[in-house]
Order: C-alpha cells, then structure tokens, then sequence
C-alpha cells in the first residue's frame, strides 16, 4: 500500500516543513499546497491548507502531519470531504479525555500531537478518501516570534516530495515600528527558481511570495522529481528609535515592545557547573569539553568566572572566582581538557558549593550580574537525592540574588526537577539534546545570556487604568533580546503613560513614554495585513504562556488557581495548551485528540534497562504483503503496524493497519506494551522483551553479588504484565515491596510505606526511594545501579521495570535480564544498516535471528508514539 505524508514543519521562531511521500503512481496526488504566514508586529498567524484527490479506483489513505514551534498554539482545524466539514472542537483536557476515552473503548484512534525535536511538535492525522474524491486539510496556530541575537527569523523547510500544480508560501510582515532589515536565503534556489520568488517592500510592509511553476519545480525536464527540499529562510529585525519602546494598540488592548539599543554589558560573574558523573563518559563530555573551550574563550576581560565539577564528590576549581584574563582562561582550558566522567550525581552539593563561592567573591563590580550555570544529565544519585529537598536548599541558599540557568543534557535528567529550580531562581532551563550539534547548542544558549545589560527592569503603568497586565518585573535584559508586556486599558484614556526603571552599568535609569491612544488606534486600520484583534489575541497568548510557567514553581493550592486562569483563557481563545485538547471528528463519527505535549512529557531516559544467556528464546518475523511493504503480525496495534524504514536523515512513518473490530481495547492497548525495555550496555539498540505468561509466581529478573542487589518480579493474575517488583539490597539490607496500589520498605524488623498518590522520598542509611507522584518510584544508592519503576495506569494498573548508570553492572550479574548486561551482542544480516528489519543477537554462544517491531514505551506518557526495538519472547 502506498506511503502518504504531508508535513508541515515550523523550527526556531517560526519554521514550516511541508512534506508528501508518495510512491510513484502519485494515486494519492497534492494538486494545492499554500502556506500563509501573516507576521504583524511580531504575532504569527499561519494556515496551512493541502488539497488533495485520490486518482486510484479504490479508497486510499491520506495523511496530514504538520510539525509546529513547541512555543506555537493550534488554534483551529477542519477537514472537507464530499461537502462536509469536519471542525475540530476545543475543550478542557480532562473533560475531552473522558470523552475520547469513550470512543477508544470502540477501537478509534490514538492522541495527535507529539514531541519530535527540540524546538518542534508534531500534529498528524489520516482520513480515508473514496475513489475520485477529494479532501482539504486546514490547520491555524498562533506565535508570538521571539527575538534573540538580535533578529527574528522564519524558516520555511520545503519538502513536498513531489511536483505540486498549485504550490504557494506567502509571507507577508507589518511592522509599524518600521523595517530595519529584511532578508531571505535558501538552500536549493536554482536560477530557474530565483525567478519564482519575489519580495516587495515599505518602511513598515514585506510581502515575500514564493510560487514556482510545476517546470520550475523539476530537477530536469524528463524526470518528474521535485527540486523543492531544503531550507527558505527569511530574517528581519525592527527600527528602534525611542528610548523607552514601542507600544501598538488595538481595540482597547496594548502591547508594549522594549528593546534598548546601545547599552553597555554588564560585566558579569559566572560559576559553571559541570556534571562529571559516569553517565557523561564518551561523547558527552567530549561535547561538553568543546563548548566549554569556546565558551571560555567568549569571556569578557571585565567578567569573573569559576568552575565546579562533580560526580559523588563536589572539587571546586579555584577558592574564589578570578578575572577573565588571559592567563586564567588558559588555565580553566587547561583543566576543562582534562575532565574525565565517572561516579555518582551529587547535584545538591554542585549547587550549593556554587552559592558559596559566589557568597563569598570579593572585588567583583559594584554592578554586575552573578549567574549559575548547571549542565547534568542525570538524576541526583549521591549526596541529597530528594529533589524536593534539593529545590528548597538552592533556593534558600539562592534567596533571590543570583540566576540559575539549568541545561539537562539528554533524558535521563527529570527535566521537571531542572526546570522547577531555574524558574524558582531567576532563570530558565533547557533540554540539550544528544545530537552531533550539542556542543553548538551548548555555545548557542551560552550567547543567549552572555551579554547582560540591564537588571532589575520595571515596566510601570497607570494602575486605575490597565488591567490584565501581564509579566513588568524582570531579573536581566540581555542584549538582542526584547521584553514584551501586554494589557486592557479599563478607562477611556488619551494618553497611556509608560515608566521604565532599570540599573545600567553605570547608573540607575528611568525612562518615560506616553502612548496617543486614538493615534496607535489608526496605525491597524489596514485589515489587510492584520487578522482580527490580533493584540487581544497576542495578550491572551502571552498571558496563558507566564501563567503555566509561574505555574511550574508554585505551590499546590496557588498552581491550581493558576492553571484554572490559563484553562478559563486557552478555553476562551480557542487555543490548545497543556490545559486543553482538540476533539478531531472523522467520518463515521471517529474522533481524536491533539493535546498540547510539554517539553517534560519527552522524558526518555537515555541509559535503558540493559541486560547481557537465556534459556530459549524466540524473535517475531514480518511477512510481507503482496506490494512488498513489510507487515508487522502480532495482537496489538503496535504489532499490526506498517513500517517505512526510511535511509537515515528521512522521516520514519508508522501507518495504522486494519484490526478486528471485536478485539478487546483494554487488552489491546496493554499489549502495546513490551514487559522490559533493555539496551545493551555498549550498543545503541534497544530490546523489547517478554516472558510468556506461564503461571510461575515469582520471576528471578536479575542478581549481582558484587552490587548488592536483587530483584524479582511477578506478574499479573492472567495477564501478560507485572504487577509487583521486589528490590533487595544487602548492604544496607532493606527490601522495597512495590505494587501498583502502594510500595512497601522493610529495614531491620520494621516496615513503612509510601503512596502512589503524592511524591515523597526515604532514606536509610544512604539508600533513597524516591516517589514521583503517580509516575514512577525510584531507588538509588552511592556507586550502585540505580533502579526505576514506572506506574503505568491505562487500561489495567501495570509496572515497567528500567535501570539508570547501567554501566556499574558487574560481569557476575546474573538472571533473566541480568544476563544480558555481559553476554550479549548484536550481529547483522547488512552491515549495521539503520534500516534493517533482521538482525542477529548471540547471548552465551546462542545465536538467534530477531525482528525490528514497534512497542509503547512505559517510560514515557500513555499517548507517546510506539518506539523501535528488537522483539523476543524468552522462557526463563
């Protein structure tokens, strides 16, 4: 069966992909494609609309998938088809859940949208089309564009995979502030090409058009192969004149823009924080090192700077922070060079050692910025292991006068823990992820927050006037950046006043503006280039956004009263958030969900549950059906699956096959789930394992001597997964009893307990047992393998078992997962291709074939696409 995608694809402020796969008959054919980008005054509204026919004599499936800024809102999408539409309905989360969930016990479809990378998120959805029909797919959403470095910047990723008769990308700008620089650029203009791009210009407008003809399209003109791939970039910034910012108004409601130009930096004093743990062996804290070199080598001569490594152990480079001179950079290189990773997590110790050194910095600039900059990659595993705890000393320690910025390298890190503590002390977080560019994104992120030049800025307005307003308080300014408040002017004024307080390098400065209010009125009156009350919407946009980010610091009574606010205006503006989901209807009344997904929802630990001779074990092979693409047999969904395994660098794409509309959901959607997800300690392959239900009461899973830990487990009453783990130690000798309604610890003759329903943390004598509410419990001790175990609630109550630092397995481990830490090893039927659908795995002289299948992930939450892994079923 053919292959259809249609992607759309938006990347740092706002990027568009737009991408169709096809096979060559083209009976699934996109005849229009038009993305239109409306830019006023930094707010992007786009729709993109995709018609498409179906030229085969028989029902084929289309697909619609566009991938969006993680920043961005949907706001509304339809379908058309044979003179219906089908809208889809904004409503609260909960309440859409519970409705969905109703119509999954009828066997629809699963949620929409998913993380994808680290700026996108993916919206994506199917519709069978009858012979010689048509459909049209329309999606909206809203940004505010985010100035950094001083630029904003659309790009536009173009790759519809095949000619397209009707293809168009229109971007249209207005600014009232005036056009300071417009340009564009690409990665796959021909001359041919140049001519189908245009680009008009004004102080204030920009019309880019971007239209090429189906010959201008062709790579030449016997193959029917498209030119269109790569990357259309457009870049602007704005014309700032005065001192104070600019201020638009529209229909009662302001947004005011400051970005002051020519200010002096503040020299600034910086502590980096390097985790140095074992888990960052290898490219890690190769990538580590590289930023790290140039980053120092981007130090001001005016700037302190100090470092602290850790693993278990806390090693302060120098005493007290030094001057950024010649001579102490190339000492810092010097000691970056040699960092080597091993050990433990101690990131209490890290932080607070960090506090301290900055408390007690003498001769540093009367003004002058202090910053923390941490950089993990794991969950704390010596010292203090409560985050909890750990969130209180910092802040205590902190008390409001230095920044925390917190860079979570890969997933093995609780990004929840990491961004909790930035936003509670003046910062922010960032997930670095292991790709080949993480040392640029370290550099990148550094040069975001490299050049303070204000701090403590106050954006002040008349009280018995605005209300609504949104964030004025703010830490730092960092050059090229802008801060943005937005509100409702509650009283007829003529005149909005405007008063800016700030601490410059050399002084403390007061700015004032007054804003003519029928004036900036008229400047919107060209409906042409704006799209409703845009600066009501941009309001409730940036408005929603800072009340789920206070959200994340606060306490539980003050979280919930800010998350109904946001909930009432996400409701109010039609706009999907964490808080809200798009109910899709399909025909014959089939509906989905698009749920906004948070960057701590992608949490996917990168040190797997590794194991290294079984017994017997069997792999599940692919048939093929008779157009040669590979079908996946099996119980589940996920098993029933068609996959494109695509060369690397293309997109992969999993496609629903038919199911038996009299299976069970229940059962269906547990079987997506593999009972153990393993990774083989020194390959980047990972495992799905089950062991056949054969009635035994208790699993001997795995057993190491020299770490001091065992652990069993035991499966469900006729089911096909486990519903309790025993954990024991030998030193300290304690065993964890967890079941999926409590987790039990029992230490010297006396027990205790600890609740699924709120998280919590134990220690005895230095083993930890931490609860994440409702998500997992985990138990770590110093030098030893950590163990997690997720709490997997839909359909029936079920435990996922995975280890972190996996590494410090010995080679007597033993068991029905132990022995796949030592033993194990992956063999190729095609030299280690990507794309391989067979592979061969030897475990103690054994050597069987294994099948590449399509698993849930139990780590991750409940509507997370199914991942890649090699599929066997053992007997222990």
């Amino acid at each position: 069966m053919e292959q259809r995608t249609l992607l759309a694809l938006m990347v740092f402020s706002l990027l568009i992909v737009i991408a169709e796969t096809i096979d060559q008959k083209t009976d699934i054919e996109i005849y229009s494609l038009h993305v239109d980008c409306k830019v006023t005054s930094r707010f992007a509204h786009t729709v993109i609309t995709s018609r498409i026919v179906n030229r085969a004599n028989e029902s084929r499936e289309a697909t619609f998938e566009v991938e969006i800024p993680k920043t961005a809102f949907i706001t509304n999408f339809s379908m058309s088809m044979d003179g219906e539409v089908y809208p889809g309905i904004i409503k609260e989360k909960a309440a859409a859940q519970k409705e969905y969930d109703r119509a999954a016990s009828q066997g629809q479809s699963a949620g929409l949208v998913k993380i994808t990378d680290r700026k996108l998120e993916q919206f994506h959805v199917s519709v069978s089309v009858a012979a010689a029909s048509k459909v049209t797919f329309e999606l909206t959403y809203e940004e505010l564009l985010k100035r950094q470095l001083g630029k904003y910047e659309l790009l536009i990723k173009v790759q519809p995979k095949q000619l397209v008769k009707h293809f168009q990308i229109d971007v249209h700008i207005f600014e009232p502030q005036g056009i300071h620089f417009l340009e564009t650029d690409s990665t796959f203009m021909t001359n041919e090409l140049t001519e189908a791009l245009t680009k008009v210009q004004n102080e204030t407008k920009a019309h880019i058009l971007f239209k090429p003809t189906l010959d201008q399209q062709k790579k030449n003109s016997e193959l029917d192969e498209t030119l269109l791939n790569g990357d259309f970039v457009v870049r602007y910034d704005v014309k700032r004149e005065a001192t104070a910012g600019d201020i638009q108004i529209v229909n009662g409601y302001f947004v005011h823009y400051f970005a002051p130009q020519e200010m002096p930096v503040l020299p600034k004093n910086v502590i980096f924080v390097i985790d140095r743990s074992g888990s960052m062996t290898g490219r890690k804290i190769e990538q580590t090192r590289d930023a790290l070199l140039k980053i120092l080598q981007d130090l001001r001569p005016e700037d302190h700077f100090g470092f602290i490594t850790f693993n278990n152990k806390v090693v302060e480079w120098k005493s007290s922070l030094l001057p950024a001179t010649e001579e102490n950079v190339a000492s810092a290189a010097a000691l970056v060079q040699t960092l080597i990773a091993r050990g433990g997590t101690d990131i209490n110790g890290a932080l607070l050692a960090a506090v301290g050194v900055l408390d007690k910095a003498e001769q540093l600039p009367e003004r002058s910025v202090s910053m923390i900059i941490l950089l993990t990659d794991g969950q704390p595993t010596s010292g203090e292991r409560s985050v909890e705890i750990i969130q209180e000393n910092v802040q205590k320690a902190i008390n409001g006068k230095y920044a925390l910025f917190c860079l979570g390298f890969g997933f093995d890190v609780s990004y929840k823990f990491l961004e909790k503590m930035a936003l509670s002390n003046g910062g922010i977080a960032r997930r670095i992820y292991e790709n080949a560019d993480a040392a640029l994104q370290l550099q990148g992120f550094y040069q975001e927050v490299a050049t303070p030049v204000l701090m403590q800025i106050e954006m002040q307005y008349p009280e018995n006037s605005v209300e609504g307003l949104t964030k004025n308080n703010f830490k730092l300014f960092f050059k090229g950046s802008e801060i943005t408040v937005s509100g409702k002017i509650s009283n007829k004024l003529d005149l909005l006043p405007v008063e800016i307080k700030a601490q410059s390098h050399t002084s403390n400065l007061t700015l004032k503006e007054e804003a003519n209010v029928k004036e900036k009125e008229q400047v919107f009156q060209n409906q042409r280039y704006i799209f409703g009350n845009f600066i009501e919407r941009l309001w409730a946009y940036l408005t929603i956004q800072q009340l789920l980010e206070e959200a994340i610091s606060a306490q539980e009574e003050d979280q919930k009263a800010l998350d109904a606010q946001a909930l009432d205006l996400s409701l109010r503006y039609s706009f999907v958030t964490p808080l809200t989901s798009m109910v899709v209807t399909k025909p014959q009344q089939q509906e989905e969900l698009a749920n906004k997904p948070t960057e701590a929802d992608n949490e996917k630990p990168s040190s797997l549950p590794a194991g290294a001779s079984f017994k017997r074990f069997h792999s599940r092979m692919p048939s093929e059906d008779e157009s040669g693409s590979r079908r996946v047999k099996g119980g589940s969904p996920a098993a029933r699956r068609r996959s494109e395994i695509q060369t690397r660098g293309h997109r992969k794409m999993l496609s629903a096959v038919s199911r038996s509309r009299d299976a069970n959901r229940a059962q269906a959607i547990a079987d997506e789930h593999p009972q153990f997800l393993l990774q083989l300690p020194t390959q980047n392959e990972r495992i799905c394992l089950n062991i056949p239900t054969r009635g035994q009461t208790s699993v001997p899973l795995l057993s190491d001597p020299e770490q001091g830990l065992t652990v069993t487990g035991k499966l469900g009453d006729g089911r096909n997964h486990f519903v309790q783990f025993d954990i024991t130690y030998v030193n300290p000798p304690v065993q964890i009893q967890v079941y999926t309604h409590t987790i039990l610890l029992s230490h010297d003759k006396k027990n205790s307990q600890l609740s699924w329903t709120k998280s919590a943390s134990s220690t005895i004598q230095g083993l930890t047992v931490s609860v994440e509410k409702e998500r997992s419990v985990t138990a770590s001790l110093p030098d030893t393998v950590t163990v997690k175990i997720s709490l997997v609630r839909f359909p029936d109550d079920f435990l996922g078992l995975y280890f972190l630092n996996s590494d410090r397995f010995s080679d007597k481990v033993t068991g029905v997962l132990g022995q796949f830490y030592s033993k194990a090893q992956f063999g190729s039927h095609s030299n280690n291709d990507q794309t391989a659908v067979e592979r061969l795995l030897r475990v103690y002289g054994s050597e069987q074939d294994v099948s590449r299948l399509y698993k849930k992930d139990y780590r991750l939450e409940s509507d997370s696409e199914p991942v890649s892994c090699w599929s066997i079923d053992l007997t222990p």
